[in-house]
């Protein structure tokens, strides 16, 4: 079968049934929350759902199997942003389990083969552990991925923040309409942070008033060289893990 790259959603079901046993499905993980005065709420869901989209086109001529991007989950579990407003909040369990019937749906199919391309920091345990849990309980073969960890080029931050210049800069590539208007804060609040430790407090988003950094400082064309990074690397994981799963 051809080494193709398609939209789960443009597919009927005899076509799915065809392609299902050979592919790999990518499902983009996003969230629906507030990303400062600036951004939409739909940040995660667009970015996940672009570098899903893009690096599936990219890889699929060396791939060696269909790649199937199916329809972002567009809600993720944010409930650290609920007191900024703006957010849309499934609790980690209710994620959890609507992920593992996703991948039960997928399993239940014929496919055999899952990529979870995460596009926000309160679904990385969650997607960890359904990729496991679903390994397990369906027999597929998964991988989990947070598209920020690949773009560690020079001189990024080692962690892209949120709503911050990274993110900024992202949206300002993808959808610069949605991108408002960007006061220069007078002050960067400190972050409260200890080295090797992942710190959960609601004091730290209120500290920082749910952005991080200097989004003012964000430009379009930094957003569209870190886009064509992280499309890059992405595609090159998926070819690899077209081989491996």
């Amino acid at each position: 079968m051809a080494s193709v790259a398609l939209r789960w959603s443009e597919l009927d079901r005899d076509q799915l049934k065809r392609h299902l046993p050979e592919a790999v499905v990518i499902i983009p993980v996003g969230a629906t929350e507030q990303h400062g005065p600036h951004l939409p709420t739909a940040t995660d869901a667009l970015i996940a759902e672009a570098v899903a989209d893009s690096a599936a086109t990219a890889a699929a001529g060396r791939s060696g199997r269909s790649l199937i991007v199916a329809p972002t989950v567009a809600f993720g579990a944010s409930d650290h942003h609920l007191a900024f407003g703006g957010t849309l909040s499934l609790s980690p369990e209710t994620l959890l389990a609507l992920i593992c019937d996703l991948l039960r749906s997928i399993a239940a199919q014929g496919g055999q083969r899952t990529v979870l391309l995460n596009g926000h920091g309160g679904n990385v345990g969650v997607c960890h552990a359904a990729a496991a849990a679903a390994a397990t309980r369906f027999g597929l073969s998964l991988a989990h991925l947070d598209y920020w960890r690949l773009a560690g080029t020079e001189g990024e931050p080692p962690v892209p923040g949120h709503a911050g210049e990274f993110e900024t800069s992202m949206v300002m590539a993808i959808r610069p309409d949605l991108v408002g208007p960007r006061e220069r804060r007078a002050q960067v609040p400190e972050t409260l942070a200890v080295h090797g430790v992942d710190l959960h407090s609601e004091i730290v988003w209120r500290r920082i008033d749910g952005f991080t950094d200097c989004p003012e400082l964000a430009e379009a064309s930094d957003g569209k060289r870190r886009l064509e990074g992280i499309v890059g690397r992405t595609a090159d994981r998926l070819v690899e893990l077209a081989s491996v799963l």
